[in-house]
C-alpha cells in the first residue's frame, strides 16, 4: 500500500465526511469499472511502457517549488494514485481515496507539461485524470469544486446566474458603453449573425466590465455578432475537471446547440484557457464528436486576426513594463503562443517576455479545476508555484497579461503572496486602451 508522505492536514468536508459512506465493495467495483470499461488500451500502454525514471520532476511546479520534494514529482503522484489502485485491483480504503483526491485535484493542474520531458511521451494528466473520474463517481471531490458543478448541473453556468441578472448585466454593459462609443450595441438571439460570442460564469458575476470591452471591440471592428439570451452562454466546464464527464457532456452540447440554433458562422471564446480546452477538445470526445458541429476559435486568435487585418488600428501602444502569462490549454494545447506575442507586441512598447516562455512556460496553478477547489487548498496552491512569482519577478514588469480567467485569479494571489509589484489584466483591458475609435463613432 502506498505510504503517502506526510502532508500538512486540510479540512474539507467533500473529502473528509464523503468517505464515511464508502464501503470496500462499493470502492472495488467503481474502480474497476472505470480501469476496465472507460480506460481500455490507452491506460494499459501508458502504465506499461513508464519506466518510473523521474524525468518528468523537473517539469512540474509544485515539485520544482517545494525544492525539488520527491512526493510533488508527476510519477510520484501517479505511484501515489493510479498504480496503486491497478496494483490491489481496487482493493483499497477510504482512507486512501481520501489521500489520492488530494493528490489529484489540489497537487496536480493536469498542465500537460509534464508530459514534454516524457522520454515517451506518456500523458500523465490523463493518468491523473482517471484519478479524479474514479473519485467523483465515489463522491470524494472537494467541496467547492463539487458545488461548482452543481450549479453546472443546475443552471448550465458555474456561478448560478439567473437568466434575469445574465440579461440585466448586458443591458448594463450595453449602456456603459454607449457612452463611449455610437452604436455599441450587444445583440441576443441574432440569427445568421458572423459570431456567438461566449463568456464563462464569473464575468457576469465579477467581471462585467469584460463583456462591455467586447461589445467595443466587436463594434470598433464592425463585427455581426449576438450573445444567447438563455443557457448556452457560459462556456467554463468545471465538470471537466472534477471527472463529472456527464455533466460536462451536457454542458458543451448545450453551447453548441445554442450555436447551431442561431445559425452563427463560428464561436468566438472570452479569454479563458480551460473553458477552450473544454468546448474544443475534452466535451466533444465525450460526446462521441469526431469535431465540434461549429467552428471554435479563442479570444487571443480572434484578437490577432482584427489586429493583423487592420479591422482594429492601433494608433498608440501601452507604456508600461508589461509581460504576459502563456495559458497552457491555449498555448502548450493550441499553439497560440506566437499569435498571443503578436498582439502584445503590436499594443505593447515595453513588452518583457518571461523565461521559459511558449509551451515550455510554467503552468498558472490555478487550471485543472485547483482554483475552484477553494480557499482551504489555497495556500497550497500558491505555495506550488514559487517558480511562478520568481519567474514573473524577473522581468521587473509592472503589469501580466494572463488572457485566461483561471490564470488572471491564479496570478493575482501569487502576485499578492510573493508581494511582486504588479498589476495583472486581460488582454481585452490593453486593447481598449490602444485602439483608433473612428470618426463616425465617436460619441
Amino acid at each position: 500500500m502506498a505510504t503517502f508522505p506526510e502532508r500538512e492536514p486540510v479540512e474539507d468536508i467533500g473529502l473528509d465526511e464523503t468517505i464515511k459512506k464508502l464501503t470496500p465493495e462499493r470502492i472495488e467495483k467503481t474502480i474497476l469499472k472505470v480501469l476496465n470499461e472507460e480506460s481500455a488500451a490507452r491506460l494499459k500502454v501508458y502504465v506499461n511502457t513508464c519506466v518510473h525514471c523521474g524525468l518528468c520532476s523537473n517539469a512540474c511546479h509544485f515539485y520544482n517549488s517545494h525544492d525539488g520534494d520527491v512526493k510533488y514529482a508527476p510519477v510520484s503522484k501517479v505511484k501515489d494514485t493510479l498504480w496503486e489502485m491497478i496494483r490491489k485491483k481496487g482493493r483499497v480504503d477510504g482512507e486512501f481515496i481520501r489521500k489520492a483526491s488530494r493528490i489529484a485535484f489540489t497537487e496536480c493542474n493536469v498542465c500537460r507539461r509534464c508530459s514534454m520531458y516524457c522520454p515517451f511521451g506518456i500523458d500523465l494528466a490523463y493518468l491523473i485524470l482517471t484519478v479524479r473520474r474514479i473519485c467523483h463517481l465515489l463522491g470524494v471531490v472537494p467541496q467547492y469544486l463539487q458545488d461548482t458543478v452543481n450549479s453546472h448541473a443546475a443552471t448550465l453556468n458555474q456561478m448560478w446566474v439567473k437568466p434575469d441578472e445574465w440579461i440585466d448585466t448586458l443591458q448594463w454593459q450595453e449602456e456603459e458603453q454607449l457612452d463611449e462609443v455610437v452604436g455599441a450595441r450587444i445583440p441576443l438571439d441574432r440569427e445568421g449573425a458572423e459570431i456567438m460570442y461566449s463568456v464563462i460564469g464569473p464575468e457576469p458575476k465579477f467581471l462585467p466590465q469584460l463583456i462591455g470591452h467586447m461589445d467595443q471591440i466587436m463594434t470598433v471592428a464592425g463585427m455581426s455578432w449576438t450573445v444567447p439570451s438563455l443557457d448556452g452562454w457560459d462556456n467554463s466546464n468545471m465538470a471537466m475537471y472534477s471527472g463529472d464527464f456527464e455533466i460536462m457532456a451536457r454542458v458543451e452540447r448545450k453551447h453548441y446547440d445554442k450555436a447551431l440554433e442561431l445559425k452563427v458562422k463560428k464561436i468566438v471564446m472570452g479569454e479563458c484557457g480551460h473553458a477552450f480546452r473544454g468546448a474544443a477538445y475534452d466535451g466533444p470526445k465525450w460526446l462521441g464528436w469526431l469535431r465540434p458541429p461549429v467552428p471554435l476559435i479563442h479570444a487571443v486568435e480572434f484578437y490577432y486576426d482584427l489586429i493583423h487585418s487592420g479591422r482594429l488600428k492601433i494608433v498608440k501602444k501601452y507604456e508600461e513594463p508589461i509581460t504576459l502569462q502563456d495559458p497552457c490549454n491555449i498555448v502548450r494545447g493550441k499553439g497560440l503562443g506566437n499569435k498571443l506575442r503578436y498582439i502584445m507586441n503590436a499594443t505593447c512598447s515595453d513588452f518583457r517576455d518571461v523565461e521559459p516562455r511558449f509551451e515550455h512556460n510554467y503552468c498558472c496553478c490555478a487550471g485543472g479545476g485547483v482554483i475552484n477547489c477553494g480557499p482551504p487548498w489555497k495556500t497550497t496552491r500558491v505555495n506550488g508555484n514559487r517558480v511562478k512569482a520568481e519567474q514573473f519577478r524577473a522581468t521587473e514588469a509592472k503589469v501580466i497579461v494572463t488572457p485566461c480567467h483561471n490564470c488572471h485569479s491564479g496570478i493575482e494571489d501569487i502576485v499578492s503572496n510573493y508581494k511582486l509589484d504588479m498589476h495583472v489584466k486581460f488582454f481585452c483591458e490593453i486593447l481598449v486602451e490602444c485602439i483608433e475609435i473612428p470618426e463616425s463613432l465617436k460619441v
